[in-house]
């Protein structure tokens, strides 16, 4: 396997744990809390500042999960066919 062939999984590796962050603070903040540049920030005056974004966690949750595996197929071993 050569560097380039990698790169991909490492991207995907990186992404994955970007992901598994973003996740976690979507799960642990309110919305008023979350950087303003996050979907689903609101200000804290807002009638929503309280709330937490579980959907937008689940859905960085799964999207990281799917980075994780597509990193684990590419490393994985590459079939070789042997001609008898």
């Amino acid at each position: 396997m050569t560097t380039t062939s990698r790169m991909p999984a490492l991207l995907a590796g990186l992404a994955g744990c970007l992901l598994l962050v973003v996740a976690a603070l979507y799960f642990a903040e309110p919305a008023h809390s979350l950087p303003s540049f996050f979907p689903g920030h609101v200000g804290a005056g807002d009638a929503e500042a309280a709330h937490h974004h579980v959907k937008h966690g689940i859905a960085a949750l799964a999207v990281a999960l799917a980075a994780f595996a597509y990193a684990w197929f590419q490393t994985g071993p590459s079939a070789r066919h042997e001609v008898a």
